[in-house]
């Protein structure tokens, strides 16, 4: 019983489809007016923007310089602090003191010795991506009038179909 009742409404709907597809047909209409429709948008393009750029080079760093003067200064300012104190605790808080200002005065007088009295510089060069934005009229399509059996239709297409356009006729029948 139930299969019966899907075959017989398989049927129906096939009987129903090779109907409307007898029914339908294509023709060519006489187009009265085809007006272009445009539209404007936002459009923004990456681009690569790069400029020149003059930087301080530090030709000093770090990697070139000797410790020595440094550590000379720390065990000479220590050395000095000990030799200042009274007893044993002076000595020490003494030498500690020493040790800390021998070592800023080696350090200032290591780096006012390796620097240069001028800058040296280079040009480095950057770049950047920049949108450059701007607006611009884009067709996006037709808007067609057109005549068929006596009255004017009209449509919106995405492009101008010239003096004729094909359109599909279906007919049904009225009860």
């Amino acid at each position: 019983m139930k299969h019966r009742l899907v075959a017989a409404t398989a049927a129906v709907f096939l009987l129903l489809e090779t109907k409307a597809s007898a029914e339908t047909s294509f023709e060519y209409a006489d187009v009265i007016a085809s007006a272009p429709i445009y539209r404007v948008v936002k459009v923004s393009m990456p681009q690569e923007q790069c400029w020149e750029e003059e930087i301080a080079v530090d030709r000093y760093s770090r990697r070139h310089q000797s410790d020595t003067p440094v550590l000379v200064s720390t065990i000479i300012g220590g050395a000095i602090g000990n030799a200042v104190g009274h007893n044993k605790s002076n000595q020490r808080v003494g030498a500690v003191l020493g040790a800390l200002l021998g070592r800023s005065i080696g350090r200032d007088m290591m780096h006012k010795r390796n620097r240069p009295d001028y800058a040296e510089y280079e040009t480095a060069q950057h770049c950047d991506t920049v949108y450059q934005r701007h607006e611009e009229e884009r067709l996006v399509g037709y808007q067609v009038t057109y005549l068929y059996n006596g009255k004017e239709y009209s449509t919106r297409t995405d492009f101008d179909p010239g003096d004729q356009i094909r359109i599909q006729v279906s007919v049904q029948s009225v009860p």
